[in-house]
């Protein structure tokens, strides 16, 4: 058997010698087998090899790589993924503004219409608001009073202050967050009057599509 083996080997490595610019590559499988060849099967990519010469001695040994190399190379393959994918939608985006708008002008006027809608829903929240904290006020003043006097309070007035108290919370986080939306709407179509300017002018960096 190991003359077989032996055998084996030095035909592989004689096929070898006959294309002296080839590498030889020599691993060893889970069940323990040694196997030769001019390149590595995928599913031992993560063994230990070793590379031979012309002359089937070894010229370097291919150690595994470590978890935590292995873990470093999935993170920087993942960052260049992030980073091609981000090229890929940035041009997209350069396209989609190029073939939507022919001037800043209707850039403004696109910001104009997208803050309406937000700057109505944000008045409505602001009457509401003030219409509960006129309420809560009169509430808490009417509780004020009744306490002065060593009165009884009734549950339903605290009741009213509690319904009182969670709208105007509620409202206040509505306001906040429409607010923030209206801020947001601005500020993109500002970006997009921005990046629409370089992009006609040809000084865009990243993506250099411009509209003939």
């Amino acid at each position: 058997m190991h003359k077989i083996i032996l055998v084996a080997t030095a035909l592989m490595l004689g096929a070898f010698c006959i294309n002296a610019e080839a590498k030889m590559f020599k691993w060893v499988d889970d069940n323990g087998t040694t196997h030769y060849g001019e390149t590595i099967p995928p599913e031992y990519a993560n063994k230990d090899a070793t590379e031979l010469n012309k002359n089937g001695e070894v010229e370097k040994r291919i150690e595994r790589p470590t978890a935590e190399a292995r873990r470093a190379k999935e993170i920087e393959d993942a960052k260049k993924d992030a980073e091609k994918q981000a090229t890929v939608e940035a041009k997209r985006r350069d396209n989609a503004l190029l073939s939507t708008f022919s001037n800043e002008k209707e850039i403004d006027l696109a910001r104009e219409r997208g803050s309406q809608q937000v700057a109505a829903r944000i008045g409505s929240i602001k009457i509401m608001l003030t219409s509960a904290q006129e309420s809560l006020a009169g509430h808490n003043k009417e509780q004020a009073n009744l306490i002065s006097q060593n009165k009884k309070i009734p549950s339903s007035l605290t009741d009213d202050i509690a319904e009182n108290e969670a709208k105007v919370d509620k409202l206040q986080k509505e306001l906040a967050q429409s607010e923030q939306e209206l801020a947001k709407v601005q500020a993109r179509f500002d970006a997009d009057k921005q990046r629409f300017r370089e992009l006609k002018s040809g000084n865009a960096t990243g993506s250099s599509t411009s509209k003939k």
